[in-house]
């Protein structure tokens, strides 16, 4: 008996084990009732089944290194405990040399992407951005860029005085790959303005990405949960990213980020319970029925309960990341960085086939059952993450935006 004949034939999510079944798309009102479900092992195996429909028995991660160049912000958004002002003593911003010295440590060791936020600068000129990435990519051509979010963007066009699309257009010419997905938190007015006020609002948000989109470029988004939002709340979060993918099919993937309480000004005191971070997997996977890929971001929800996922909907563990601060900064206890050997042995004991990707989510290397791993020298990726065929490279150059 499959997963869903078993889900169709017992317990309360019957009809909806019909409709995922014959493939038809799931309304807000259904997106509800899963959040709600006491079921969570029915969910499971009805989002399993949607994910293993789509990306069979594989699950893939990056070897990636993240660079934040500077954690002065001009906003003061209560949830996030990683920005200073100009006065505080622990705030700092990076040369373009410094990021330059920072991406050849992480080349040498096999990174194939470099993932940078920062906050909103006060004083830095739109040159400082277009430099650090043309400095970058002439490290190496293959080196993705995945850079800035959303209020970023709006940001630098102030700085430069242009529109979103001139901007974008501009940065995308210096180098810049795709566009990162941080900043959704939730959509909802009132929900943003108790956790973000100031910050960008949701049609902002989109509008960013789907200028982005229209220029050709590739991103992804996230939902930030577990705070003050309701379940009703999410679904319409969700409604929201679907609807623009709809338009524009630009996103890559979706990457869920469970709220981290520590040292921030949201009256919540703990972090979303392990149940809440597989069911939220879950239902992306069986609402966003337009995305290919849904992310268990091992950094907020550590690198087990992530593993687990990879069997509540997830196809895709994110990266071995190498110095996050915005997470660990909140509060976050996972390490600062994943071996790839790790990522791939989690994804091996979860039953699935480990895949290395691009960006793009575009295959570089497929770890069949006979690869041993890297070796215990190799760093975050080792030689065996540069392998790549000219396939391969093929792939990857169709799916990126022209730069």
């Amino acid at each position: 008996m499959t997963a869903v004949n078993f889900v169709l034939r017992h317990g309360e999510l019957k009809d909806l084990a019909a409709k995922v079944e014959a493939g038809a798309r799931l309304t807000e009102a259904d997106a509800l009732r899963l959040f709600e479900t006491r079921d969570l092992n029915g969910l499971g195996l009805l989002a399993s089944h949607a994910d293993r429909r789509r990306n069979g028995a594989r699950a893939s991660y990056i070897v990636n290194r993240y660079l934040n160049y500077s954690n002065y912000c001009i906003l003061s958004c209560q949830f996030c405990a990683f920005s200073r002002k100009k006065r505080d003593a622990d705030g700092f911003e990076l040369s373009a040399e410094q990021m330059v010295a920072k991406a050849r440590e992480a080349l040498a060791i096999g990174i194939t992407e470099l993932h940078i936020v920062g906050g909103l600068h006060p004083s830095l000129p739109f040159s400082y951005y277009t430099g650090f990435l043309r400095a970058l990519r002439e490290l190496d051509p293959r080196l993705q860029l995945k850079c800035f979010t959303a209020i970023e963007i709006l940001h630098l066009a102030w700085l430069a005085r242009k529109s979103v699309r001139d901007t974008l257009t501009e940065l995308r010419d210096a180098g810049l790959a795709s566009l990162t997905g941080g900043g959704a938190e939730i959509f909802r007015k009132e929900v943003r303005s108790q956790i973000a006020t100031g910050k960008e609002s949701a049609a902002e948000y989109l509008d960013v990405h789907r200028t982005w989109h229209q220029l050709g470029g590739r991103s992804t988004c996230t939902m930030l949960y577990g705070h003050v939002e309701t379940l009703a709340d999410r679904v319409d979060h969700l409604r929201h990213l679907r609807g623009l993918q709809d338009e524009t099919h630009g996103f890559t993937g979706f990457i869920p980020l469970p709220f981290q309480p520590d040292n921030n000004r949201i009256p919540v005191s703990h972090a979303p319970t392990g149940q809440d971070l597989l069911r939220t997997i879950a239902v992306a996977r069986l609402y966003l029925d337009n995305f290919d890929h849904v992310t268990a971001y091992w950094v907020g929800m550590g690198l087990r309960m992530a593993q687990v996922a990879l069997n509540y909907g997830a196809d895709d563990l994110h990266g071995t990341i190498i110095e996050e601060h915005i997470f660990h900064m909140a509060g976050a206890k996972s390490p600062q960085q994943q071996a790839e050997r790790d990522l791939v042995k989690a994804i091996r004991e979860a039953g699935r086939i480990p895949v290395q990707r691009d960006t793009f989510y575009q295959p570089l290397k497929v770890w069949e059952a006979t690869d041993t791993g890297v070796t215990p020298d190799s760093g975050a990726g080792g030689d065996a993450s540069r392998e790549r065929t000219d396939a391969t490279e093929s792939a990857t150059r169709a799916t990126a935006p022209e730069a």
